[in-house]
């Protein structure tokens, strides 16, 4: 269901991109288009017909306390990378994730215009579409291409890693990142700024299911639906050797 959602949520998108991109702010650099909205109320209506019992936390939905009773909670960014949407940028993406008492049990991390579809389940492995994909098997930090994100490169808050790795490409969207990490097109995930439970936890599942780890350097690994939605930098995903190695020369900056 959740892999059919992200199909039809980003349709829509797809089909807003090649038409209509035009945006407004919903608060301080946070901008939302119509096909934010859409994919959202596809996704939603989809999972609230199929499990009328699960809670939602969706970017695009307002907030509810009673989420954080619930059992099974849905997180969903319905377009991950809206700044990359509304400047034409193809690095964009429908992120749509279950959590079951806190962990993730369901990823599914869709772009629209290439049609890749990323996916994985708790104990089945991650997927691109049919096939199986496993994180890089790099293990030394100098050896890694990193990906992270476009907007932190701009802000220059990877500055004091100069230096550490092969090298650092700027992404859009968190969710793609993760993905990509997890079918090892590169070897290692950083963020140096703040990311809502909706923008990794999809990510977080695929990377897992490929044999890797995420983590934030203060608290490990992350347990969902939580009260605080942000997560607080920095933060690591792909094969643990490197993620052990850079939280460990983390620890002295």
């Amino acid at each position: 269901m959740a892999r059919e959602a992200a199909e039809a949520a980003g349709d829509v998108i797809a089909r807003y991109a090649t038409s209509d991109r035009e945006s407004w702010d919903k608060a301080e650099d946070s901008p939302v288009t119509k096909a934010d909205l859409d994919a959202n109320r596809i996704i939603c209506d989809r999972i609230q017909a199929a499990f009328p019992s699960d809670a939602i936390l969706s970017e695009e939905t307002a907030d509810s306390a009673d989420r954080l009773s619930a059992e099974r909670v849905w997180i969903i960014d319905p377009l991950d990378g809206t700044k990359e949407f509304i400047e034409g940028v193809p690095q964009f993406a429908v992120s749509i994730a279950l959590a079951q008492r806190g962990d993730p049990v369901v990823g599914v991390v869709y772009q629209p215009l290439s049609r890749e579809c990323f996916w994985g389940t708790q104990g089945g492995g991650a997927h691109l579409g049919t096939q199986h994909v496993r994180i890089s098997p790099a293990a030394r930090l100098e050896d890694c291409v990193v990906l992270s994100s476009r907007t932190e490169m701009k802000r220059g808050q990877l500055e004091r890693y100069d230096g550490w790795f092969r090298e650092i490409s700027p992404i859009g969207s968190v969710a793609l990142k993760l993905a990509f990490v997890a079918a090892g097109r590169a070897d290692l995930w950083i963020s140096a700024a703040p990311k809502s439970e909706w923008d990794v936890c999809g990510g977080d599942l695929l990377v897992r299911e490929a044999g890797g780890t995420f983590v934030t350097l203060g608290e490990g690994t992350r347990t969902y639906n939580q009260r605080e939605v942000l997560l607080d930098p920095v933060m690591a995903a792909g094969p643990a050797p490197l993620v052990a190695a850079f939280r460990e020369r983390s620890a002295s900056l």
